[in-house]
């Protein structure tokens, strides 16, 4: 199942809040029912425009040794039937990592367009294209890979539902997803979605030797605006290496009059 649009923490970014309410597409086949709960939760996600948030990201080593860095993430919805959403994201702190940034042009059958920015001391940084072999490496050291930065567009994917069953206190659609899109570092993966407000839960990431090597756990949900929801605390755990992520979000705001000028390369290196 896709992670919201609004980033790849979001996922899946997106990175990121998830919405729908019960489905009323007749759905036939497992394939027919999955896609109609991605067109749903896609569509009852839109119009939020764009979108300002903060947080931390905590890393963990296999030790279980710490080290916590602090950045913002803008997303510019696009509405465009061959393009995704736009994000930034922007490293404030500690000082090794400060002024790091990386844009996503995110695309649905084509290549993601995406560039990090390495700010230089005492000289002008540098830009750098990350190129498809690259897209499934590790983000900053993080568990999430350049790949999860991306918005997960619906047209990026095939789908089947594979049974509804107990999360928790909820009930929960379990749906595979299987990119479409040429150098993904996943063959599918498998999201648990509560059927009353349609959020993801749990993400499973299968790799490209088919393995289960990554679960994410999408938590403590806010809704914004009476109607966008976004998940405040997400944990991605490998494993195969025994590490770990924790994104912990403080501030969402929504309609803050970003611009597509905003998501330009020229402003990387001026990226607040």
């Amino acid at each position: 199942m896709q992670m919201p649009k609004e980033s790849a923490f979001i996922f899946f970014f997106s990175l990121v809040g998830l919405f729908a309410a019960p489905l009323s597409v007749a759905a036939e086949t497992a394939e027919e029912k999955g896609l109609a709960i991605a067109e749903e939760m896609e569509r009852r996600d839109l119009g939020y425009a764009d979108s300002v948030s903060e947080l931390e990201m905590i890393l963990t080593n296999r030790q279980g040794k710490t080290s916590t860095r602090y950045l913002k993430i803008k997303t510019l919805e696009v509405q465009d039937q061959k393009l995704g959403d736009k994000s930034l994201v922007i490293f404030d702190r500690p000082p090794d990592v400060k002024g790091t940034v990386l844009l996503t042009h995110s695309k649905i059958l084509d290549q993601d367009d995406q560039w990090i920015y390495f700010p230089a001391l005492g000289q002008k940084g540098r830009i750098k294209r990350i190129d498809s072999r690259s897209k499934s490496g590790p983000f900053m050291g993080s568990e999430f890979s350049y790949e999860d930065m991306s918005s997960r567009e619906v047209g990026k994917y095939k789908y089947k539902w594979l049974r509804d069953e107990a999360c928790g206190q909820m009930t929960c659609h379990v749906v595979e997803s299987y990119p479409l899109y040429e150098g993904s570092g996943y063959t599918k993966i498998i999201s648990w979605i509560d059927t009353t407000e349609y959020r993801v839960h749990k993400i499973d990431f299968f790799n490209r030797g088919g393995a289960h090597f990554k679960t994410l756990i999408m938590a403590k949900y806010q809704k914004y605006l009476d109607k966008y929801w976004r998940a405040h605390e997400l944990y991605m755990v490998n494993k195969l290496t025994g590490k770990s992520t924790r994104l912990l979000m403080s501030r969402y705001e929504f309609q803050q009059g970003l611009e597509d000028r905003d998501f330009s390369r020229s402003r990387m290196a001026t990226a607040k």
